[in-house]
């Protein structure tokens, strides 16, 4: 990992953080005594597809882009933040963060081969909350649905699918166990596998977590699928985690020790953080843990800027056959 992208944790960080979370709590805690919590209904149980053609002026123009949710049996559905929560007074910041940052370092060439050749091109994204979309106002306000709003409009006329297979509190093996029929099973070209937020919240063993990690990775890349990892959110909840920092360096090593692409998510928050001065209530949730829409909104519309970058190289590889 080059030493632009290590990361420091300072105790003073940790302890901010720590006060930061400490504060919110507190706060809630008032206003709980005066204010009755709102009510909310969970999304249907039933798999979730959204269409993006029907944003296009004529509903025939181009071939649908779906992305589908689907709630495993068992699994806790994906309970929105507060709707008054997220409502902005002031007009939404625009959404951007340094090429540094952005950028993938290697090509998507299964993604690319497909998109050149006009075939549909499958995309899962697997995770946990985050990726389910923990702290959003609905199902179409997590990453994964606006991911592929933003995917149809770069690569207009191409059949694109987005399937959402995060889950709520899932660790690195939970999600391994689901490799089989929530990955393979679909026959991606592409996925993103979030990975790490969990095993940090509950203090995990970062020597066990390397392992699995990196059993994880190999058997992405044998299905012949490209493999984007993200990593960690940049919230005051995750920062007050003492093991943070070696997450972040456990994942960019592996990243770049596998040879697949790392999207550098917590690098990007920073950035909005500490750099553009926004506040964490800007880009997360209550809960100071998830991200709320604008959050994964912005996130959705820089992975879609690097997946479509990082497919569209001019490469020569690019026109072998898809498989």
């Amino acid at each position: 990992m080059s030493p632009n992208k290590q990361t420091r944790f300072p105790c003073v960080m940790r302890a901010a953080a720590v006060a930061f979370v400490a504060l919110h709590a507190l706060n809630t805690a008032a206003h709980a005594q005066i204010q009755a919590p709102a009510h909310f209904v969970a999304p249907d149980a039933a798999a979730h597809v959204v269409t993006a053609a029907a944003l296009a002026a004529t509903p025939t123009a181009v071939p649908a882009v779906a992305v589908t949710t689907t709630r495993p049996p068992g699994s806790n559905p994906i309970k929105p933040a507060a709707a008054a929560a997220s409502v902005m007074t002031t007009a939404a910041p625009a959404c951007h963060a340094p090429l540094a940052v952005t950028r993938l370092d290697r090509p998507l060439l299964h993604t690319m081969r497909r998109l050149a050749a006009g075939i549909p091109l499958t995309i899962v994204a697997i995770g946990s909350s985050s990726t389910a979309g923990a702290g959003a106002t609905s199902v179409d306000a997590n990453y994964p649905s606006q991911l592929a709003a933003d995917l149809r409009e770069r690569f207009p006329g191409r059949d694109i699918t987005v399937l959402n297979r995060g889950v709520n509190g899932e660790e690195t093996d939970n999600m391994m166990a689901r490799f089989a029929a929530d990955v393979v099973a679909e026959h991606p070209q592409l996925v993103i596998w979030q990975v790490g937020t969990n095993s940090v919240l509950r203090d995990r063993s970062l020597e066990k977590h390397q392992q699995l990690l990196h059993d994880g990775i190999e058997q992405l890349k044998a299905i012949n699928a490209d493999v984007v990892l993200m990593d960690v959110q940049y919230t005051p909840a995750v920062l007050a985690k003492s093991e943070t920092g070696g997450m972040e360096d456990q994942i960019a090593l592996a990243a770049k020790s596998e040879n697949v692409d790392l999207f550098e998510r917590f690098a990007i928050m920073r950035d909005w953080s500490e750099v553009q001065h926004l506040s964490f209530d800007t880009f997360s949730a209550p809960d100071h843990l998830h991200m709320n829409d604008w959050g994964y909104g912005c996130v959705a519309k820089l992975l879609a800027g690097a997946i479509a970058e990082a497919a569209t190289r001019p490469i020569t590889s690019a026109a072998v056959h898809p498989h």
